[in-house]
């Protein structure tokens, strides 16, 4: 088993910033798949020339992490695979430890490092995989024949949750989902778009949270429930906006704003539809 099994992929978006650092600490030999949410030839071709075990690919629109996610698993001819977001940096040793860890134990849906940041909480762990029912999306190594009847993500997120949606179908087919203590991963956490845009991207998160966070209940329980979970965090936004607006703070009354939109879309069965206009 070696580098020649695994193929990584990264989904990213106004990600100049971060991307190649990321990249940088990819062992070259290995194959990187990025799936750029926009038309950028020149992102393309810069990439590509800077690293050329990188193949660019370009969705000409902004379709979010799942669907952008899908297009390079289904490209994906080797074993495993492993999903990064593009503001990652990984460990001199992570890959070389997934590939210990695998030839120990086969029968693995999902593992996900350790982020560098919580190593504190797991220093006295001796096990080489810790057993979880979901993990973060950062960074995630994927089984890939393990995903044969399951699919991958589900397109209808366009952000948040569908790491915890993909993970919640494993486990309803049985399948195995570890933390492994010895492969760290660092992720510098909501920095995968340029800084400049960070207002804007600011709305858009909290309209796809509120939205997702809807669907999702709705897919895995029902209807009602969903509403109930969601209608403390429907009212508590609509006094906010109020209060806002009384302390002519319209940032803070736009976000809120958003997770209103996002919430009543949710509710009518609309699509996550919002995108952010970033020129």
């Amino acid at each position: 088993m070696t580098n020649k099994d695994l193929t990584i992929i990264i989904t990213t978006f106004k990600s100049e910033d971060n991307i190649d650092k990321c990249l940088n600490s990819i062992d070259p030999n290995v194959k990187v798949i990025v799936v750029e949410n926009s038309g950028n030839n020149i992102f393309k071709k810069n990439i590509e020339e800077k690293f050329l075990n990188v193949d660019c690919v370009l969705t000409n629109n902004n379709l979010g992490y799942g669907k952008a996610n899908n297009i390079a698993l289904n490209k994906v001819k080797t074993d495993y695979s492993l999903i990064l977001n593009p503001d990652t940096i990984l460990d001199k040793n992570a890959l070389s430890n997934f590939f210990t860890i695998v030839k120990k134990n086969m029968n693995f849906s999902i593992i996900a490092p350790l982020q560098s940041k919580t190593e504190f909480h797991l220093k006295n762990m001796n096990s080489d995989l810790l057993q979880t029912d979901k993990v973060e999306g950062f960074a995630m190594f994927l089984n890939m024949k393990k995903f044969i009847n399951i699919g991958f993500f589900d397109e209808n997120f366009f952000l948040y949750l569908e790491e915890i949606d993909l993970c919640k179908r494993v486990k309803n087919k049985n399948g195995n989902i570890y933390i492994a203590p010895n492969i760290k991963i660092f992720h510098l956490g909501a920095k995968s778009v340029n800084k400049i845009y960070s207002y804007k991207v600011e709305l858009t998160r909290n309209w796809h949270w509120m939205w997702s966070l809807f669907y999702f209940n709705k897919k895995h329980s029902n209807y009602f429930n969903a509403l109930i979970l969601v209608l403390p965090i429907l009212f508590s936004s609509l006094l906010k906006i109020f209060f806002y607006s009384l302390c002519f703070k319209k940032q803070k009354k736009e976000i809120y704003s958003q997770r209103i939109s996002g919430l009543i879309n949710s509710i009518l069965g609309r699509t996550s539809w919002y995108r952010p206009t970033l020129d």
